[in-house]
């Protein structure tokens, strides 16, 4: 048993915070799912199992709801306001991601619910934050990304930036939320009170930048997109490199830091037959500066760089990644869909789990726990709830509401 196995968790997220949700379920939390009747928008999000659109089908849905069980409520009523208060008096934690002013406005702010359960940690995760002066401005993953800082960095450099593949800013933020509450429940063990975590997402994807966004105000040279690299002022950085394969990651940079690594790959290439030892030998430590000042000229970085191309092209990804186990290069594969799946290293961690959905007849495998505990391993106990599964054993199994008064609450569409 984990040791916040005790713990409840009411989530109230859209779309925007299933993700928080789900790793305090994975922790061992008693997370439930709190949804309006009909099933959360965020079950009609694409793509479906076999193409069928369906509530309990969506892929989406279940990437981001194992473990958690579920049930109906109508929010905009009194009646929904009033058994969700009868939840909160039992509950350590409420996750919302909602557009700021939408549950005070229903009496369920956090000021509210504290009347309630003074101990309650109450979480929100918005675009920009509960307040300021773009706490109403629409949001997406690429508006948000934007306005973050981290979109300069992606696309090419001769045209705007484009969005990420996978939309990513809610992934940090609830991410950051999730660490957040067991700050905020650490505290509560001290004070015995909850508080409000008020997570802003472009906040979370700022920190993402890696400090880049500073680089300007600090009067650094600013970083500047380049497909598979980054542009410094006129200097083009490539951090992809070919192989003879596809494609892997490489560092090769300069600096006290960095410049070993380099210094080290340009010898073995030189070993190789790739360079000359002239090449081999420049001051792999201060090259940076030295392209900065124009001691070095663009022309000859461009040279070896295509040196270091060659080399990459000769080999392939596997070949090049235990160059790299074995010599100590800074050197990753960039790796497929199916290389991730078929992954030894992920087979050897027993990564991936299969979780069984009894309403299809089937199992899935799923991507494994974030984290590998060696004493209260994580467990995939449920599979993503159905819509209202859990109605009957919360609200009679635990509210203790007769058979009777459930069915009129369902006809009624309260639940």
């Amino acid at each position: 048993m984990s040791m916040v196995s005790p713990y409840r968790v009411l989530d109230l997220s859209t779309e925007r915070g299933l993700l928080c949700g789900q790793m305090l379920a994975d922790l061992g939390t008693d997370v439930i799912k709190v949804e309006p009747p009909g099933g959360s928008p965020a079950r009609s999000i694409g793509p479906f199992y076999k193409d069928a659109p369906h509530p309990d089908r969506s892929l989406y849905w279940w990437a981001y709801n194992r473990n958690k069980r579920a049930i109906t409520l109508d929010l905009e009523r009194d009646a929904g306001r009033a058994l969700l208060r009868r939840l909160v008096e039992r509950a350590d934690c409420l996750i919302e991601s909602h557009n700021p002013g939408y549950l005070p406005k229903h009496n369920l702010g956090f000021a509210d619910l504290a009347k309630i359960n003074p101990a309650l940690i109450y979480v929100s995760i918005t675009p920009f934050g509960q307040d300021g002066p773009k706490a109403s401005y629409a949001d997406s993953d690429l508006i948000i990304m934007a306005a973050g800082g981290p979109l300069i960095l992606a696309g090419d450099a001769d045209r705007p930036p484009v969005r990420l593949g996978v939309p990513q800013a809610y992934l940090h933020a609830s991410a950051d939320a999730a660490v957040a509450a067991f700050a905020a429940h650490h505290e509560r063990v001290r004070s015995g009170l909850g508080q409000h975590i008020d997570v802003a997402a472009v906040q979370s994807v700022s920190m993402a930048t890696q400090s880049n966004i500073l680089a300007s105000a600090l009067g650094a040279v600013e970083p500047r997109r380049m497909s598979g690299g980054v542009k410094m002022g006129s200097i083009e950085i490539p951090l992809v490199w070919p192989a003879s394969d596809g494609f892997i990651a490489m560092t090769f940079l300069f600096g006290s830091a960095l410049g070993v690594f380099t210094a080290k790959l340009m010898h073995f290439i030189c070993d190789q037959g790739f360079c000359d030892e002239a090449t081999r030998d420049k001051n792999w430590i201060a090259y940076g500066e030295q392209l900065f000042s124009g001691a070095e000229p663009l022309s000859e970085f461009e040279r070896v760089k295509e040196i270091v191309r060659n080399f990459t092209r000769s080999r392939t990804k596997a070949e090049l990644l235990e160059l790299a186990v074995e010599r100590g290069f800074l050197i990753t594969p960039v790796t497929t869909i199916e290389e991730v799946v078929e992954s030894p290293q992920f087979a050897s961690r027993d990564y991936f789990q299969n979780l069984a959905h009894p309403e299809l007849g089937e199992t899935f495998r799923y991507p494994g726990p974030f984290a590998k505990f060696s004493a209260s391993p994580i467990e995939y106990r449920r599979r993503p709830p159905t819509v209202g599964e859990h109605n009957s054993e919360i609200y009679r199994g635990e509210l203790g509401l007769p058979e009777t008064e459930i069915a009129r609450l369902t006809r009624a569409g309260i639940i």
